[in-house]
């Protein structure tokens, strides 16, 4: 097996220039980056989900601008670029930024404070924050001749933590006075860059820059974030045989265990390339174990402001029909689950049919996550009751210790269908079928419901590491345990 000691993957590391001074393993996409930077569209905005490589290519589009040439030695752009202007650049992060308005004044303020003393421009601080920039703006292009990049980065995060919150209008008041002059500002500007996870059109980035080029949904730019199949086994075999040796598979089975775990996201119909979830990917191969890295990161946290009654319109997201222009162009706040659950990396596009996108869960990861989630809320239980009766249940059917599994099960479900008064409108058998599926999936089996076969339906397929249990659901009152162990020996 090839030594891995000497490589460093760069877990949880944003800079660009960290990663290339300091030998962390880079997946070069700089031929993207440059073919971006250079397609002669000024105002740009990419959406892609919580820690997907967003920053990254920000700071390599910093760096770029800035004309540090030494930093992409020996990567594709070196063939590319010939000029290597040094351009100012005017970067926020505005993850750093809080969800009050207090707090993003305040981070606006020390950003452009940082900027005005950079150019030598004597500081206002009681000078409206709109005022400053177009300041900032004009000064940078007078003192070096050449036009500014700005780079706006998580731009919604303040929106999206403020939102449902009386903070919201006051943030997204400052959001329409400030960033409202990077149009008037164009003939400074040489490249406008925002990233995001989730759509706020109401607010000005997207009302006055009307002539903001959407890169989201463009083939060209579907794997310009995340890593590829082609990359994983490009870049990472010796960390691949490493997690196979580990794991007591072959190279190419460590490959389908990650690719089922973190693979499965596709962001252009014209391009449906594979995608694997970055931030996951790199902490397996860095820990040689397959964990649930992504949502244990906090991605999930903002679910429950977005999404109503989870629980019951789980079953809804694993084949899930949404029209084009909502899912391209619609606001989160209006455009329902759907969107937001798309914006934010839990469902993918799967296919694409005359203006019709059908969604999907992406991978093993963040279906165990979802039904995780939703499971405390549907068996009206505290998240503490339930994990400890759940890791009991996964430990009892990894060795087939039936009794004990029914046991953690009848805990679990007690008594859901009465309580929970959101399933009134479902018949008996559908609410145990979702509560039961949605149990199995939350402890990481694989579950089929209602599967076919050519002798009839199965109603729920239970597959575990080492077992495979087919459950046949049926109401005492149609016929109860003898007529469902009939039926699964007959068929």
């Amino acid at each position: 097996m090839v030594e891995t000691n000497d490589r460093r993957l760069p877990v949880g590391i944003q800079s660009f220039e960290k990663i290339r001074k300091c030998g962390y393993l880079y997946v070069d996409k700089t031929d993207i980056i440059w073919q971006l930077a250079n397609r002669n569209k000024t105002y740009n905005y990419l959406s892609r989900p919580r820690r997907f490589g967003k920053s990254v290519l920000v700071d390599t589009l910093e760096a770029y601008f800035m004309g540090k040439k030494e930093l992409f030695e020996g990567l594709k752009i070196m063939q590319m670029e010939t000029e290597w202007v040094k351009r100012p650049v005017i970067r926020l992060d505005m993850s750093q930024a809080g969800a009050e308005p207090e707090s993003l004044k305040g981070y606006l303020d020390y950003t452009f404070q940082e900027y005005e003393s950079l150019y030598e421009i004597e500081s206002r601080g009681n000078s409206p924050l709109a005022t400053r920039l177009i300041e900032i703006i004009k000064t940078a292009y007078n003192k070096t001749g050449q036009q500014v990049a700005i780079l706006i980065d998580e731009y919604d995060s303040p929106l999206q933590h403020s939102w449902k919150t009386p903070h919201h209008e006051a943030c997204t008041s400052i959001y329409r006075e400030v960033f409202a002059v990077l149009k008037s500002q164009d003939k400074y500007e040489k490249f406008v860059f925002i990233t995001g996870i989730t759509k706020f059109t109401q607010i000005s980035l997207f009302s006055v820059l009307n002539n903001l080029s959407n890169i989201s949904f463009e083939p060209e730019y579907a794997a310009i974030c995340g890593i590829t199949k082609e990359e994983l086994l490009r870049d990472f075999k010796p960390e691949i045989n490493k997690l196979a040796e580990y794991e007591g598979k072959t190279f190419d089975e460590a490959v389908a265990q990650l690719a089922a775990y973190y693979d499965g996201y596709h962001f252009s119909y014209d391009n449906m390339v594979d995608v694997f979830n970055p931030f996951s990917l790199i902490n397996a191969l860095a820990d040689s174990k397959l964990r649930n890295y992504w949502a244990s990161s906090g991605a999930t946290s903002l679910l429950p402001k977005f999404v109503d009654d989870m629980e019951i319109k789980m079953k809804n997201f694993e084949d899930c029909p949404i029209d084009s222009d909502t899912l391209e162009t619609s606001d989160v706040t209006g455009g329902g689950a759907e969107l937001f659950l798309y914006q934010s990396g839990y469902l993918t596009i799967k296919s694409y049919t005359e203006g019709i996108y059908i969604l999907g869960i992406p991978n093993y990861e963040v279906r165990k996550a979802l039904y995780k989630i939703v499971l405390p809320a549907l068996t009206m239980q505290s998240n503490a009751q339930v994990i400890t009766t759940q890791n009991m249940l996964l430990y009892s059917l990894n060795i087939c210790n039936i009794p004990e599994a029914m046991k953690c099960l009848k805990a679990l479900i007690a008594d859901v269908p009465y309580s929970n008064k959101k399933l009134a409108n479902m018949d008996m058998e559908e609410r145990y079928r979702l509560i039961m599926s949605t149990i199995f999936n939350a402890i990481g089996c694989r579950v089929e419901v209602e599967k076919m076969i050519a002798t009839g339906r199965i109603d729920m397929v239970v597959q575990t590491t080492n077992y495979i249990y087919v459950l046949e659901l049926k109401l005492s009152n149609n016929g109860g345990i003898d007529a469902a162990t009939k039926q699964i020996r007959a068929k």
